[in-house]
């Protein structure tokens, strides 16, 4: 358990340096909180390479604590891609821009408390699963394919669904329109059901370790968040009350991919 916590504390200072890093060059150029979202999958890279890079060349590296290693970044690093692609194309979120608006003189304080150092601690728990994995080196066993599998999945449906959405905005014939076809006609979020289901994933490749149990935290706080939190409920009240969003929601599921309701 020791072992554990100090791998806990590590990545934190390194989690808390790297969104104290963001939070300054947002401030550089043009005060923009949502560079916090561009910074979103950098932060798990972070702490994925953090926990286990101390070990990797030595005996105690695992081979699933590779394994996850490898799968976070490659996550993090399209996200951060596609996240990129979006924020430079854009003036800023209107989210953070209500937001700002309401903190008035306490701006920059509550932009580093709020935003970046909240989504660092967020990424912290988050990890859960990959820090139990770097810090345990469980054994490898031919089960925790089942966890490679599981992620695979959500990574087609996260990654598949970004680039629909993303080929579909860019059409100005679909401005205004809502986007029902491809993996959007059998979900309503393709790309949250994706994002959930890898961290489900990675929580599979920590259950070998010693203490696995506890990556649950991880797979659990993004689950709640998503479904609950700043994912789905945000997503959907900006579309309530459409006529033509009304009629999707009837007939798509909200998270989990299954055929259109008649």
């Amino acid at each position: 358990m020791q072992t554990i916590i100090h791998a806990f504390a590590f990545a934190a200072i390194c989690v808390f340096v790297y969104v104290t890093a963001a939070f300054g060059i947002s401030r550089l150029i043009g005060k923009r909180n949502d560079l916090a979202d561009v910074a979103w999958g950098g932060g798990f890279i972070v702490i994925a390479l953090a926990t286990f890079l101390p070990h990797a060349f030595g005996a105690a590296a695992s081979w699933p604590g590779r394994v996850a290693t490898i799968l976070v970044c490659i996550w993090g690093s399209r996200l951060t891609v596609h996240i990129w692609r979006r924020y430079v194309k854009s003036s800023g979120d209107r989210r953070y821009a209500e937001l700002q608006a309401k903190w008035g003189k306490q701006v920059e304080l509550k932009s580093y408390l709020i935003v970046f150092l909240a989504q660092g601690f967020l990424m912290l728990l988050i990890s859960a699963p990959v820090i139990v994995v770097n810090s345990l080196h469980p054994v490898h066993a031919s089960w925790q394919w089942i966890g490679v599998l599981i992620w695979l999945v959500g990574f087609y449906f996260e990654a598949r669904g970004d680039y629909e959405l993303s080929k579909f905005l860019s059409n100005p014939k679909n401005k205004g329109k809502l986007m029902t076809s491809g993996l959007w006609r059998y979900t309503r979020h393709p790309n949250y059901f994706g994002e959930i289901t890898q961290w489900w994933g990675i929580f599979v490749l920590a259950l070998a370790a010693p203490y696995g149990w506890l990556g649950l935290a991880g797979s659990l706080t993004i689950t709640v968040l998503i479904l609950f939190v700043s994912g789905i409920p945000i997503t959907e009240r900006h579309y309530a009350g459409r006529a033509d969003w009304e009629i999707y929601k009837a007939r798509t599921s909200m998270l989990v991919p299954l055929p259109p309701r008649k």
